[in-house]
């Protein structure tokens, strides 16, 4: 099978992440600047997930019946629309956050559909033989982004300010929507299960969770990984606070974010050089150096040990999404993926919404005014400086990861869920 249209559809979906990614930063320098507060952050990414949490099985019926490149262009220009918008209000100097609140919930109903589609579309133009190395591809242009985007930020922002950066967005946009307007992606055969899920929108929309709920295994992995989501993101979102509070020097914060970044992008590279087909002995394994490196991320205050526990933290998240996602595109029917992946997607946004929203409150409202106060419980293990209560919260992730990790690892039918389940082929 000839690989050029996916390596293309990746390089051009890279550069539209690192445009995005570019606007971020440059709205979160800002948003953190203007407000001194970690909840107008965590809300961005909130509104962001929000719709994915709400109707993603629903979006995943849709992307099962339309065809694949109608999703992902209607998808890229939907973005790219928001993306305008932004530019707009950022230029006419009338921004307000809720102007931010309201795009990104826009751009969050594109990504909706892009998600499922692109896992679908993979499934489709990739041998299961290439598959782990085309998702880890995939996982590595998240960190790829993260690595570019944040210095290509900052040497351009002074030069054409946050219209500039929004514009450069709007650029990448169009170029994914142009590769994907020309490629042929083809429709997936009906399978046997397909057909029993195919009628009427509702049992179509019941099918992705019927296909779940007939695989046990498979269901309990994808409810272990929208827990994982929700101990992992909103914590993970408060990283730039944090490094600030605890450095106390935004150069710091940067070099030890590319460090991280870079751990990403290391384990993404990971995958792609493996070799073997047993996923699980790595998936599992690595959400316990997950939680030991969550235990030395928040009792480090300097920036080698917080640099080196970020790097090893970040290593492990694509390694263990990259190889999951292949479990479930050689298990699953691709004309079936688009409904499980959005059950999937849906579970863990459900999750992640829920973590940015409950950290940013109990960060800024409980724990950190209790963590600034002497007769703090935890200061022998967090001390009591800026950043002390998120240093707890972390401390409490690391330690559920591990214990919801030693009883992943204690089920035989989860460890065994390659052997146990048929691949569709």
């Amino acid at each position: 099978m000839n690989l050029r249209p996916f390596y293309l559809l990746m390089l051009t979906q890279t550069f539209s992440l690192i445009g995005s990614r570019m606007t971020s930063i440059a709205i979160g320098i800002r948003v953190t600047v203007d407000t001194g507060q970690a909840s107008p952050l965590l809300l961005v990414s909130f509104f962001n997930e929000l719709p994915m949490m709400l109707f993603g099985s629903a979006a995943g019926v849709l992307v099962d019946r339309w065809p694949r490149r109608r999703v992902m262009v209607l998808a890229d220009a939907g973005q790219a629309f928001g993306s305008a918008l932004l530019l707009l209000s950022f230029t006419s100097g009338a921004f307000q956050l809720w102007h931010l609140y309201a795009i990104v919930l826009f751009q969050g109903t594109c990504a909706m559909f892009q998600g499922p589609a692109q896992d679908v579309v993979t499934t489709l133009l990739v041998p299961d033989a290439s598959r782990d190395r085309a998702n880890a591809l995939r996982q590595m242009s998240f960190p790829l982004a993260g690595v570019i985007a944040p210095a290509l930020t900052g040497l351009l922002y002074p030069l054409v300010q946050m219209g500039g950066i929004i514009a450069i967005d709007m650029i990448t946009f169009v170029a994914a929507v142009m590769v994907v307007m020309r490629m042929t992606i083809p429709q997936p055969p009906r399978s046997e299960a397909g057909q029993q899920a195919s009628g009427g929108f509702w049992r179509e929309l019941r099918g992705g969770m019927a296909y779940l709920t007939a695989r046990r295994p498979l269901l309990w992995l994808i409810l272990y990984f929208a827990t994982i989501n929700f101990l992992l993101n909103g914590p993970l979102d408060l990283t730039i606070p944090y490094l600030i509070r605890v450095t106390g020097d935004e150069t710091l914060t940067g070099l030890v974010l590319a460090v991280m970044n870079a751990g990403a992008l290391a384990g993404g590279a990971a995958i792609a050089l493996r070799h073997g087909r047993r996923r699980m002995s790595i998936i599992l394994p690595t959400f316990v150096m997950t939680g030991i490196m969550f235990l030395a991320y928040g009792t480090s205050r300097t920036p080698l040990p917080l640099a080196f526990s970020l790097f090893c933290l970040m290593f492990t998240l694509p390694l263990a999404w990259g190889l999951f996602t292949s479990l479930i595109q050689v298990k699953t029917p691709p004309d079936m993926q688009g409904r499980v992946f959005s059950v999937f997607g849906q579970l863990s946004n459900l999750a992640s919404t829920s973590s940015f929203l409950l950290t940013g409150l109990l960060i800024d409202h409980v724990i950190e005014p209790a963590a600034q106060k002497p007769d703090w419980a935890f200061a022998a293990i967090t001390g009591t400086g800026p950043g002390a209560g998120i240093s707890l919260v972390l401390l409490a992730v690391g330690v559920i990861i591990l214990a919801l990790t030693a009883l992943m690892l204690a089920i035989p039918r989860i460890r065994q869920v390659e052997m146990i389940l048929p691949d569709y082929e």
